[in-house]
């Protein structure tokens, strides 16, 4: 009896190369940055927020030179306020379109294809544009400072960077506009859709605040330190007292907001890891 030998059959071939790695989140930041600068509406949000500011601290301080100081005038700010009043408001823009336009184009489809890990996707947009946004505002801070003085300085109104308290309102007034910017980041991420999300957050940081003040003075002052804005902002940009005594201090208040900020986040990272696109 003679026995056949089979031919061994030769291993398949592979189309594609095996994944080496999950797709981690360096990669994915580096995506994110792409994105966030390759479109115009990062650019003109941008433009908007820095020239609102430094607009805002010429005409102040102008009209501060032209018409003269009060007993609780505090020049640092007179040149930082328009940042932080202003500011929230523009960049809340940028907060939500930041994840709410991959929605309204269908992109998030394709960012979820290349990314299906959702958490991470959701963080590196995050990440990414919490560290324009904090460089942006922290050289607009800086410059709104220095003109402001300049314009100060012809009536020897001005302070200085040395002086106590003006570093640290030039940094929180930088990270408070961040920190708003990631509460629009969160409620796109929960409501999806960008003039919902830009309506509600403007509701919260500035239509409540004004509501507020319609209740009994003793409820409006045990309430105004936990505000997600209005007065509770004074504390930010203002290096030295007088201080409503109602208010936290500034590192107490910038918790306050950053508490806001974080629980949106959070809920807004739950539904986009939960939900469908």
């Amino acid at each position: 009896m003679t026995t056949t030998a089979i031919p061994p059959t030769p291993a398949r071939i592979r189309a594609v190369p095996p994944v080496l790695r999950r797709p981690g989140l360096p990669g994915t930041l580096r995506s994110e940055l792409t994105k966030i600068v390759s479109v115009r509406s990062t650019y003109w949000t941008l433009l908007a927020f820095v020239a609102a500011s430094i607009a805002w601290a010429v005409l102040y301080c102008g009209g501060t030179v032209s018409h003269g100081i009060g007993p609780s005038f505090n020049a640092t700010e007179a040149s930082l306020t328009g940042q932080v009043a202003l500011g929230e408001l523009i960049i809340v823009v940028l907060g939500a379109l930041v994840i709410t336009s991959e929605y309204s184009t269908g992109m998030i489809r394709t960012s979820l294809a290349v990314m299906p890990r959702r958490g991470v996707l959701y963080s590196a947009k995050a990440i990414v544009f919490a560290t324009v946004t904090l460089t942006i505002s922290l050289v607009t801070s800086f410059v709104d400072f220095f003109v402001g003085q300049a314009i100060l300085s012809g009536k020897h109104y001005n302070t200085t960077l040395g002086a106590p308290g003006v570093l640290r309102s030039i940094f929180l007034s930088a990270a408070i506009v961040m920190v708003f910017g990631l509460l629009a980041y969160g409620a796109g991420a929960i409501i999806r859709h960008t003039a919902g999300a830009i309506t509600a957050i403007l509701g919260v940081i500035f239509l409540i605040p004004l509501l507020a003040q319609a209740l009994p003075n003793a409820w409006f002052a045990d309430l105004q330190r936990w505000l997600p804005g209005g007065g509770a902002l004074e504390p930010i940009t203002r290096s030295a007292p007088p201080i409503d005594a109602h208010l936290f201090t500034a590192w107490g208040e910038f918790a306050v907001f950053s508490g806001y900020a974080a629980v949106l986040l959070a809920i807004g990272a739950w539904l986009f890891i939960r939900r469908d696109a």
